[in-house]
């Protein structure tokens, strides 16, 4: 019976050009056909025992590569009709409209797609499904500030907050996703506004990635961050007793969940079938595979991340976090306004 072939693992740090040198960064892999093959922005421990799992029942052979994000949408950009890959997994429905955008997805439908997942989850146009759930939210000390204190992404503006808030660079996706969704909610005035609030209220410059800031609120850098829920989960399941010592030390927050509030921004991780797919009955029916309750329950508990398919509980390590409010804005709109959430972070100083 096959087994995923774990044909290769690259790491960003080895790749410091584009272009010709993308080529040669990942070497040629020769894929068997009848199989299916996997570009993937996920770890290989975060997504392989399900691939396992869908090789066992369909005696289908799994060819896997993992890498950065960015890296591997170079490299099918690059590699165009020619690519070896079928399907292509990432983070953040902004690099998937990349991708759509690129011309390196083609649309598909399947039995079970649009019926499990939600409308807003997914592209309208069936280039890109979600996978998973995750929540950019509020995180804070709670020494320093009261759970009654705060209410909405909008109120890190106010001057209340000067000197007490930390976040990640202007270039990292997930903020600008979050921007992106506030241009949808907002328009670009009112964001633009609330960005330049919200840098004046920077305790330091942007730095570093979500644990970091999650660390720097638990030591006192700064009061309050935003970063994305499942590092915050990760650290409460982590086996270092430094990770979960940052966990205990902050305290999570649902913004906008006011009965008239479009609840917290979610983003997804997502997957797309390319557009040089030449194994297209296995690829469909892997999407599908990982759409099933077994693999949203055991691929949710895995990334500390939530399921997109309604009806799902949340994993365990999850619900302490209780029940919030979600936007419910179409994932595809982050796409769309990701252009101008840059242009707007830019003009607002958010370096």
């Amino acid at each position: 019976m096959k087994q995923i072939k774990r044909t290769s693992r690259f790491c960003a740090p080895a790749i410091t050009t584009l272009g010709t040198a993308l080529l040669t960064a990942f070497p040629s892999i020769s894929f068997a056909s009848g199989e299916v093959n996997i570009y993937s922005a996920r770890k290989e421990a975060l997504i392989a025992p399900a691939l396992d799992a869908y090789s066992k029942k369909y005696r289908v052979n799994v060819n896997l590569i993992t890498g950065d994000a960015d890296m591997l949408l170079n490299k099918l950009k690059a590699e165009g009709d020619a690519s070896p890959a079928d399907i292509f997994i990432t983070v953040d429905a902004g690099r998937l409209y990349r991708a759509k955008e690129a011309g390196v997805l083609r649309a598909f439908e399947t039995d079970t797609l649009d019926e499990a997942v939600p409308a807003h989850l997914k592209d309208p146009e069936g280039y890109w499904y979600g996978l998973s759930q995750r929540a950019r939210i509020i995180f804070y000390n709670p020494k320093k500030v009261t759970k009654e204190e705060l209410s909405t992404y909008e109120d890190l503006a106010d001057s209340k907050w000067k000197g007490r808030l930390c976040t990640r660079s202007s270039s990292n996706i997930y903020n600008q996703s979050l921007v992106a969704s506030m241009i949808a909610a907002n328009g670009q005035e009112k964001t633009l506004e609330w960005i330049k609030g919200f840098v004046s209220n920077l305790s330091r410059p942007p730095f570093g990635g979500d644990t970091d800031l999650l660390n720097a609120v638990s030591v006192g850098v700064c009061d309050i961050t935003l970063a994305n829920s499942y590092y915050y989960g990760r650290l409460g399941q982590s086996s270092d007793a430094k990770e979960r010592e940052i966990y205990n030390k902050v305290a999570l927050f649902w913004p906008n969940q006011g009965e008239n509030e479009r609840g917290a921004h979610v983003n997804v991780s997502g997957i797309a079938m390319t557009a040089s797919a030449s194994n297209v009955r296995n690829a469909r029916r892997l999407v599908d595979f990982l759409t099933n309750e077994e693999s949203q329950t055991w691929y949710a508990q895995a990334n500390t991340e939530y399921p997109v398919v309604e009806g799902i509980a949340p994993p365990k390590s999850l619900q302490p976090f209780g029940e919030f409010k979600a936007d419910t804005l179409s994932l595809n709109v982050l796409g769309e306004n990701n252009r101008l959430a840059v242009e707007l972070m830019n003009k607002g100083g958010w370096k």
